[in-house]
């Protein structure tokens, strides 16, 4: 089984780079490290590449990218791909911070790519915005979520951490309670990105700085249920939703089998499990505006 550890960088196209670009450095908080005619790349305030814009005719997620340990072999892995019946091919990617990478397509269209070498692309800069730590999950809307479950465990080694019903699943590669998650819906398309911040305070700071630009907080401060996050949720230039959170849950021995206790949980341990509705998403904080049930067509 593939073994990945951590999320890379998420690749989109829009229509508007140079908005895109906007958002990303005087929100969010990126960094800005290389730009050309209809591509941009920005990395995190630790130096990590996070992003890359790529200009196209319709906003959409294209790629997702995961580290692998230095030591994987690519060949034994195209082979282990190649037994699900999924083709790959190595690269040698233009993208900064990277050298060599393994490109393949999951069920859903979306291109995946695994790296095992990289390098910082900024150290330390002085950055604008709310200044994300890192990139945290990513989202998407599916027809069929135990599908996409399916592939994503069997192929390249995610654990279930949650289930809302059977329509939203959380699933982690690493630690943290959720790197990707799956929510069932009509059309393949991606539902919200997530960035990490430091703690609650820096929330708080995300949430002057979003009224300050009178951007509008679509959900929240809230606290999720699975997961167990507080979090925020706001529209970006291209109708993306996008979530800054703190204090995910997170699971350092998967032994043991529970997540790391927390005086907020209502189980104990806190263990994956399957959560009733979606009345039981949040523990506390506002219900979901009509803004952000709204799904991008």
């Amino acid at each position: 089984m593939i073994k990945l550890l951590r999320l890379g960088h998420a690749t989109f196209e829009t229509p508007d780079l140079d908005k895109a670009i906007e958002h990303h450095t005087q929100i969010v908080g990126l960094w800005l490290v290389a730009r050309e005619r209809d591509r941009a790349f920005l990395a995190t305030r630790t130096g990590q590449l996070a992003i890359e814009f790529v200009k196209a005719a319709e906003p959409k997620c294209a790629k997702l990218t995961f580290e692998v340990p230095a030591s994987a072999d690519f060949a034994a892995i195209r082979r282990e791909l190649a037994g699900h019946g999924v083709s790959a091919e190595e690269k040698s990617d233009s993208t900064p911070g990277l050298s060599k990478v393994l490109s393949f397509q999951d069920p859903k269209g979306t291109t995946i790519e695994l790296f095992r070498e990289w390098s910082y692309v900024g150290n330390g800069q002085q950055v604008l915005g709310v200044g994300a730590l890192k990139l945290g999950h990513v989202a998407f809307i599916v027809p069929e979520p135990r599908v996409i479950t399916e592939f994503y465990g069997k192929v390249l080694g995610f654990r279930v951490s949650d289930w809302i019903g059977d329509f939203f699943v959380f699933m982690r590669c690493n630690a943290d309670h959720h790197t990707v998650n799956f929510i069932r819906g009509d059309k393949v398309h991606m539902h919200h990105i997530a960035y990490e911040l430091k703690d609650f305070a820096h929330l708080q700071s995300a949430c002057d700085l979003l009224g300050q630009r009178k951007i509008p907080i679509a959900w929240g401060p809230v606290r999720l249920g699975p997961g167990h996050n507080v979090a925020t949720f706001h529209r970006d230039h291209d109708d993306w939703i996008t979530e800054f959170f703190a204090e995910l849950d997170q699971m350092k021995d998967e032994e043991l089998g529970y997540f790391d206790p927390r005086p907020w949980h209502q189980d104990r341990p806190q263990r994956p499990k399957t959560w009733e509705s979606h009345q039981v998403a949040f523990i506390w904080g506002p219900a979901p505006s009509p803004d952000f049930l709204r799904r991008r067509p």
